[in-house]
């Protein structure tokens, strides 16, 4: 029952890292802290007037025992820093979380990367993102991101394609679905992952509670691979904790005309490791992946001249596809189908296709 404890005295307003920790060093234990008389928790010098009140109104409202059941029904667990399964990278950096709310499995190794960038990310961006999150999990790493829209949501996606084990780091309660279209995919990383969050069950995503986050995806991993990334942007936050905790940074390069391409060159020329495949990354840790053979398409003519025209940057309509092909409609539209089914390509919005980007196959 201290984890509860614990959990509970941090669901105070104000009542942060250096409190909670404070206050368990002066009362023995969370348990005796929650259980403290008003004149010991006024007199013990860890709580300003307004968050004492907030402490005594919060103790009012909840039931220790009716929130730990609620919670296990839910499936949600906690990890505390003094628990075995915390986190080894996460626990050796600065300002690390006292409390961890967790649905799934906290991960058993220290071999994860961390793919981040922008939740505006072209075809391209979310094609590199998904492919290196898949090889990086073929090779026993763990791909760790924030499944917010964009490159978090590809990383995640490429990691589930192998039954792969991924971590999503929340800005909000690990029961939260945010944003509200990746609930599916939470709960699939939920199962085969790990669903991370420092904030309480219930708490709703808030903007302030982003930067916050970053740190924890960089903290959980040993490098942080940027894809896409605007001069301003959250994932830069994340590289910037990176660097300040002496994790690696690498950075994949886009096209020059390209926004969402200007802060991943920028990380480049500050001195980011530039990579264009898992491989790259997996060097640096000695992880040694054994080479594989270029898989071959087998493909129709009519088959070869779509696969041909498509690319893994700029969508293409069924019309677009018509006009270089000189094939009926009827023919192309079947043909992307059976592409789709396969995995060789997948649908844009306004029926656009895009070649996936897909391991061993160039």
């Amino acid at each position: 029952m201290e984890k509860i404890y614990l959990a509970a005295l941090q669901m105070v307003a104000g009542i942060g890292n250096v409190r909670l920790k404070g206050l368990v060093s002066f009362f023995g234990s969370a348990q005796q802290a929650w259980l403290a008389n008003k004149r010991d928790l006024f007199l013990c010098g860890h709580l300003d007037e307004t968050i004492y009140n907030k402490l005594l109104i919060h103790r009012e409202k909840i039931d220790i025992y009716t929130l730990a059941c609620d919670w296990e029904r839910k499936g949600i667990r906690i990890c505390s820093h003094n628990d075995s399964e915390y986190p080894k990278l996460l626990l050796n950096t600065y300002n690390a979380p006292q409390v961890l709310f967790y649905r799934g499995a906290l991960p058993i190794t220290d071999h994860l990367i961390a793919i981040v960038g922008a939740r505006k990310a072209t075809s391209y961006g979310k094609n590199v993102a998904q492919l290196l999150a898949s090889e990086l999990n073929e090779a026993g790493v763990w791909v760790v991101s924030g499944a917010a829209r964009g490159i978090d949501t590809a990383a995640h996606q490429g990691a589930l394609l192998k039954d792969g084990y991924t971590i999503a780091v929340l800005g909000c309660g690990v029961d939260i679905n945010y944003p509200p279209e990746n609930g599916k995919l939470i709960n699939q990383i939920a199962e085969s992952g790990a669903v991370v969050s420092e904030y309480a069950p219930g708490t709703m995503a808030h903007p302030g509670h982003f930067p916050a986050r970053n740190r924890i995806i960089n903290g959980l991993s040993r490098g942080v691979v940027v894809v896409e990334a605007a001069e301003r942007s959250g994932a830069l936050i994340t590289a910037d904790f990176a660097l300040e905790e002496g994790r690696d940074v690498f950075a994949v390069p886009g096209s020059i005309f390209s926004p969402s391409s200007k802060g991943t060159h920028r990380l480049v020329k500050q001195g980011a490791k530039l990579i264009d495949s898992a491989v790259d990354i997996l060097e640096e840790y000695d992880i040694v992946v054994k080479e594989k053979e270029t898989q071959r398409i087998d493909l129709t003519s009519e088959e070869a001249m779509v696969y041909d025209i498509l690319t893994y940057e700029n969508s293409l309509g069924i019309e677009d596809i018509v006009m270089k092909t000189k094939l009926s409609t009827a023919v192309i539209t079947y043909i992307l189908l059976q592409f789709e089914l396969r995995g060789l390509v997948t649908e844009n919005s306004g029926k656009r296709y895009l070649r996936c980007a897909k391991e061993g196959v160039k």
